[in-house]
């Protein structure tokens, strides 16, 4: 990306994605190789007349020093300056930015999954509490690093392929427009668009079927998608965009009311871990059998978490159209791929597309939260409404409504 595309880039995130407003802490969060940027980012935020801007660097060939290194029994201790930092953001009411991915995929290949899956670093409980809170306008963007670009495109040479990646972001950030902010604010209405339409339907349950898949997935009397549909809002009222890019409906399910099986339709990047080949049961909500074809015992790690690991906190909807499905290609970055295709997310599940607070005491609580893909063209979503209708809602990765 040549340095006036990194600038939009750069301006993009700050003024749409986090919003950081005058007066306003900015927190950023990458790995060292994003140095350049980061500094970027920076500068823009300062222009925009930030406080100050907190920069936290996590190091992945140091979390694999670790995992092939420390001690057992100690790969789970997370260092508890981590999460006062979380919470302090929160009680300044900060904006906050992660370049994704600060571990790449692979970047643990070779360590025991099961091993790799125990520390979660970079991240930190707190960070659920404050999402839950609202106090912080965040958000998630791409960053090509060399790991990652090499597991892209690994015909490549490894300049080229970070190269390459870099273009698929400037594609998929809608940096190619004219105007990327004003490119996302109605993409982003679209999304609220339809959202709003699938709400009208007044649904209680979303059955996904296609190969390997007959999944059914309640939701709560109040689950809504329009809620959060496309941005976010903070408890003082920033409007920010949690992911750039972004192509997702997603709502909070009922954790006690998901049955069947289902089988991902893109690999899983577990901390540096990839999973492929997944297949997961559900019985009454829960978790009872998690298998693959490689590095099944990191997602198996990851469910073992606590109670809450083991059912769903999100499930998500997303078209063929977007820009990121076009293009038919596994980024291996769950940032990307579940704006490719519709996901569920094992774990902790969002306050915010719940309406009545009634509701908000029976969504799921966790310490993780683990997006996989589970939806392609082949694989069709059927909506049963409150009073029992069935209303398609995907069709061959098209809306239907």
């Amino acid at each position: 990306m040549d340095a006036k595309q990194l600038e939009r880039y750069a301006d993009l995130i700050v003024s749409v994605g986090a919003n950081v407003q005058p007066d306003q802490v900015f927190a950023i969060e990458a790995s060292p190789e994003a140095a350049p940027f980061v500094q970027l980012l920076a500068r823009r935020a300062y222009e925009r007349g930030a406080r100050y801007v907190d920069v936290f660097y996590f190091d992945p060939v140091v979390k694999r020093i670790r995992a092939e290194s420390a001690a057992d029994g100690t790969l789970d201790w997370v260092p508890p300056w981590f999460g006062r930092r979380m919470l302090d953001l929160g009680d300044l009411d900060a904006a906050r930015v992660v370049l994704t991915p600060i571990v790449g995929p692979g970047a643990l290949e070779g360590i025991d999954p099961a091993r790799a899956a125990v520390d979660r670093l970079p991240t930190v409980d707190e960070l659920f509490t404050v999402l839950d809170a609202r106090s912080i306008a965040w958000s998630i963007s791409p960053y090509p690093t060399r790991q990652w670009a090499r597991t892209v495109y690994p015909e490549l040479a490894v300049d080229e392929a970070v190269d390459r990646l870099w273009q698929d972001v400037v594609h998929v950030c809608r940096l190619d427009e004219p105007d990327p902010a004003e490119a996302w604010n109605r993409r982003i209405d679209e999304i609220w668009q339809v959202a709003s339409r699938i709400d009208a339907l007044d649904l209680d349950s979303l059955h996904f079927a296609g190969p390997g898949t007959d999944l059914t997935v309640g939701l709560l009397p109040s689950s809504r998608f329009a809620k959060e549909g496309g941005a976010s809002q903070t408890r003082t009222g920033i409007r920010h965009v949690a992911n750039l890019p972004t192509e997702e409906l997603f709502t909070t399910p009922d954790p006690e009311r998901t049955e069947g099986v289902v089988a991902a339709t893109k690999p899983l990047d577990i901390a540096g871990s990839l999973v492929t080949g997944i297949v997961v049961g559900f019985e009454g909500g829960r978790v009872v059998s998690v298998d693959a074809t490689q590095n099944a015992d990191a997602l198996r790690a990851r469910v073992a978490t606590d109670d809450g690991s083991h059912r769903l906190g999100e499930v998500a909807l997303v078209d063929r159209e977007s820009r990121i499905g076009k293009m038919g290609r596994t980024f291996f970055n769950t940032l990307l791929d579940e704006n490719a295709a519709s996901h569920i997310a094992l774990g902790d599940g969002y306050a915010a597309p719940v309406a009545d607070p009634a509701d908000l005491q029976r969504i799921n609580k966790s310490s993780v939260h683990v997006d996989f893909m589970i939806g392609s063209d082949e694989v069709d979503v059927t909506g049963t409404t409150k009073d029992g209708r069935s209303m398609p809602l995907l069709r061959g990765g098209a809306w239907q409504v």
